[in-house]
This record gives C-alpha cells, structure tokens and sequence, in this order.
C-alpha cells in the first residue's frame, strides 16, 4: 500500500469535469485550475468518444494540476455501459502513465488492488469509493464499513451518500473527525451542502465545487468555496453559524458574513442549512461548533418554541430572526434584528428626502402615517410592531386572515381579509411593506397590490431582496413613490447579526461595499 501522506493537512478542492470530449476536458481543466481548484476529477464514463490507448495518454500528459481518474459505471451511478475488462483495463493503463489519482469502487477494489499492477503502484494514490442510498446508519455501521473499505489497501477512502434530512450529517461530521485514515465523506443534495462546506472542519481530504459551466444541485461552486466561503480558512476551532430556511438557495448571507468574518479576524463560517425539523435540528446540533443562527421563511415564528431565553423584543414582535448559542451554557438564546433594520431604513430614506425638501421629521417621519403591511409573518409582524413603535397607523393583510387579526390586536392596527387587496385605496401618502415572498425570484413578474394605487403611497418597501429591485420596486418609483429595497433591510439585520454573533461590533463600511458590489 502506498503512503497515507498523500496530501497536506490543507483543504483540497477538487472539480468533477463531466466534459463530453477529451478537448473540451483540457479546455475544462484549465478552466477549473483558473476558478480555484487544486486537483481535477476527469469522468472519462461523460466522454462521447473515448479511444483510451491515445485519449488517456493526452489528458495525463498535458494536465495543468493533479487528476483523479474516475470511469465509473452506470450502476454506481456514472455513465459508463460498455464491457467491465475494458473499463478495468483504462484504469490499469492510468497507472501505468502515472495519473495522481485512480478512483476504484468497493466491488472490484479487491480484486484489483491484489494485481501487481495496483499493489506496486509508485506514486499513483488509490482512492476506493462506495456510494450509500442513505447516511441514515448507526455511527458505529458506518465506522465499520470505513474498517472494509481500509482493508482493500486503499490510499483514501471516499463514502458519498444521499440524504433525506440534515440531521442525519452529523454521522458524517462524526466519522471525519474521529477517522485515523485519509477519508472524503459527504452527502449529494441542498441537505448534504453543507457536509461539503464544513467538510474542512472535520478534517474531510477534498471539498468538491463544480466548474461555472456545469452547475450541479447541492454542489458549490468553485468560485463560491474560496470567494464566498473561504474553505481554505476553515479549521477544527471554526465556529459554524447559518441561516435555517427552508427554502434557503436563495440566501446571499454567505457573501456577506464569510468575507467579513475574515475581514473581522474572526474564524468563523456561514453556511445555508435546508431545514425540515426544527425540534429535530436543535436536538442533535448541540454542539459549542454551532454557535449561531440566522432564522427565515418560514420558521421566524416558530423557532421561538427551540430558544432557552428570547431578547424582551424579540418576544413582544413574536418573531426571531437570529440565534446565539451562549458560551457560558450553551443555551439558545433568541434576538430580532428585522425590525429595526426595516423601519431605521423606511424612516431614513424619508429623512434624507425630507431634508432636500426642508421638512422636519418629529418624533418619527411615519408618525401618524397610515402604514399598510402585506404579510403576517416573521418580517411583517417586525415591521408592524416597528411601526406602530413610532407612532403608525397599521393596517395588516394576510392570506390567513386570523393570522392577520392576531397581529393587528397585538400593535393596536386594524385587520383586512387578503382578498381585499386588489381594491384597497390607500390614503395619500401613506407607507406600503411588502412582507411576503410575492416577486422574489423566479416569479419576478407579480406584485402583491394594485398597480394603479402605487401613485397614493409616499414610500414602498419591499423584504424581498431577490432580485434586489423587484417588479414592486420599479412600479412604485415609476409611480413617484419613494422604494426601499429589502437589500438594504437585510445589510442592516445582517450588521446587528455579527455585533450578536462575534460580540463585536460589525465593520459597516465593509458590510455595505459588499453588498454594492454583490447583490
């Protein structure tokens, strides 16, 4: 067997080319070499023609930066449907040419590190893989099947597994850290994401990212790993926070905390965590590493039944929109960020239009203003009770009307069903929060109220950020109105976020270049 000291103790990021010509692939790599990967994975089963006594040869010849050879067949899950002597025989012969890396699957890694051709293998490292339906597995199954695995000779061993809930990683992260052998393990999937971002953490060899040109769900893209999340940064005292959302794709937290954790000099991540449980979750991620949380839709309401102790606001809104774990015991305590964010950045836009004009805004630019709330959720119920804190007249539309009622008796406001929308006539000059995902991306085109009633309305605000001026937005100031974008509520939640996360306070400036500049 060769030696275990195969790569440094450094995250190694590794793009899968799924090219479907070797020109294409030497294309690719450059390519990959280019976006931030260190090693290449060449799926030679993806290639449309392959004449593999000249083909191989030329790849590993000319390759820019390591390869993994992989020729994996349909039943594991690749393309390959051709003779099996024939695709052992492409292995053997990427040996023999000295490719980095040969990828083998558990079923025919037996027989074929036995050969001469693999024991004596020089300097060719042999990774056995083995594909799982699930990682739904006791810890002690999967530690078991790693000792298997390990007896074929294997270099490193590689376990890829699908999953059907979060929660089950932790076996994975479990397995990495307390692994005595170069091991890669991770789950495929938006819930296996972050095993592939934390994987680094735990002491996972390669993080996998795919190149711009082939997108795979679940899948980071090169770019991401080193620009947004900055693997190579991440080690065993990294500690985790993310945002709990279901769906959660749409998130750019991760391009704004990760790049100001750096900035800050603190060592932690941010990562996007697709949630089906609550109760689940805070159940089996207990651990000090996840320290943190931001909470979206639609579980700003009812994370507060998981939190030890919830901020005196936090509590009156009935929303949470951020989590600390705290240090001294470990207890989940709950914050809300959104609602001073939303309304500082209502009245602000007010008041810098109002100095132009030379009004004077006291006690607040809303004051008295009727101010119309479209959604009953975790951000509508901030933005109702940040109004009505200064002084607003609230009105609240919801799809579930008793939602809507509840809310409006809880800041003194008045209820309306949500069908009534389409006809409501605001008065002049009043203030219209959207707090509903109505325009987010990919249904951009549809707008929560009547088009012709815009032009009555002083400011319209929207929480939807994606993309950052909605259909809503442009309506509105084509209308005349005042817009403010949900970017700049989520910059200002996201600046009270890291002030709760690191305990110190966020770098503004910095927070806000990124957000000029990425979203």
């Amino acid at each position: 067997m060769g030696s275990l000291a195969v790569l440094k103790n450094t995250t190694t990021i590794c793009a899968p080319l799924m090219s479907s010509s070797v020109e294409e692939m030497m294309s690719d790599m450059l390519k990959a070499k280019a976006q931030g990967a260190d090693v290449v994975e060449l799926r030679l089963d993806c290639l449309k023609t392959f004449d593999f006594r000249h083909d191989l040869r030329v790849l590993v010849d000319n390759k820019p930066l390591p390869v993994i050879i992989v020729y994996r067949p349909k039943s594991e899950g690749g393309e390959y449907e051709g003779d099996e002597n024939t695709r052992l025989e492409v292995l053997r012969s990427a040996k023999e040419l000295g490719a980095d890396y040969i990828e083998i699957e558990l079923k025919v890694a037996f027989d074929l590190m036995e050969e001469q051709k693999f024991s004596q293998r020089g300097s060719t490292k042999i990774i056995v893989s083995c594909f799982l339906d699930t990682t739904n597995s006791a810890k002690e199954d999967l530690s078991q099947l790693v000792a298997h695995i390990q007896s074929t000779g294997a270099d490193i061993i590689k376990l890829v597994s699908n999953t059907s809930s979060i929660t089950e990683l932790t076996r994975i992260f479990h397995l990495l850290s307390h692994s005595q052998v170069p091991l890669i393990a991770y789950s495929t999937g938006e819930r296996g994401l972050i095993s592939q971002l934390l994987g680094p953490k735990f002491g996972g060899l390669f993080v996998y990212g795919s190149v711009d040109r082939y997108p795979v769900l679940g899948l980071p893209t090169l770019d991401s790993l080193r620009q947004a999340y900055g693997v190579e940064h991440i080690d065993a005292d990294t500690k985790i926070f993310g945002l709990i959302s279901k769906p959660v794709s749409h998130s750019k937290g991760p391009i704004l905390h990760n790049p100001t954790f750096r900035y800050a000099g603190y060592n932690g991540v941010y990562v996007p965590m697709l949630v089906d449980d609550l109760n689940d979750f805070f159940t089996v991620y207990s651990s000090p590493d996840f320290a943190g949380y931001s909470v979206g839709i639609p579980y700003k309401e009812a994370v507060i039944g998981c939190c030890d102790e919830v901020h005196p606001l936090a509590q009156s809104i009935g929303a949470v929109n951020t989590i600390v774990r705290r240090s001294s015991d470990g207890k989940l305590i709950g914050y809300n960020t959104d609602c001073e964010a939303s309304i500082t950045a209502i009245e602000d836009s007010i008041k810098a239009l109002g100095c132009i004009n030379g009004e004077a805004f006291f006690p607040s630019p809303i004051a008295a203003k009727q101010f119309v709330v479209v959604g009953a959720g975790g951000a509508g119920r901030a933005l109702a009770f940040g109004a009505k804190t200064r002084g607003a007249r609230v009105i609240i539309f919801d799809i579930d009307f008793d939602r809507a009622k509840s809310l409006a008796q809880a800041v003194c406001g008045e209820a309306r069903p949500f069908e009534d929308l389409a006809n409501f006539q605001p008065e002049k000059g009043a203030i219209l929060a959207n707090a509903t995902p109505i325009g987010m991306h990919p249904s951009t085109d549809r707008i929560p109220v009547a088009q012709g009633t815009l032009k009555d309305y002083r400011l319209v605000f929207d929480a939807v950020y994606t993309p950052r001026k909605t259909t809503l937005l442009r309506d509105a100031e084509n209308a005349g109105a005042l817009i403010v974008s949900g970017v700049e509520m989520f910059l200002r939640q996201a600046i009270g976020q890291f002030n709760l996360f690191t305990g110190s306070k966020a770098p503004e400036d910095f927070m806000r270049a990124i957000v000029m500049e990425k979203f």
